[in-house]
């Protein structure tokens, strides 16, 4: 049996990002960035739109900015 990485539904989309990277995005939120882009990306089963845990992951890393000291150090 191969083990292989879950494939979560905007809900749980949503809370993964929030408990695993602290990373706040309603579905809501995740359901407009799927129209309009600059989401993480993910797969349709019918209806259903379903994301990959390692695209999530891959999403937050690019979403977050690198450790900063002060203000004046972010870009």
């Amino acid at each position: 049996m191969i083990a292989t990485k879950p494939r979560l539904r905007r809900v749980e989309a949503s809370q993964y990002l929030l408990e695993k990277h602290g990373i706040s995005r309603k579905p809501t939120t995740l359901a407009k960035m799927a129209t309009c882009g600059g989401g993480p990306r993910f797969r349709h089963d019918g209806r259903a739109v379903l994301y990959d845990v390692a695209d999530l992951d891959e999403y937050a890393r690019a979403s977050l900015s690198e450790p900063v000291a002060s203000t004046s150090e972010a870009a």
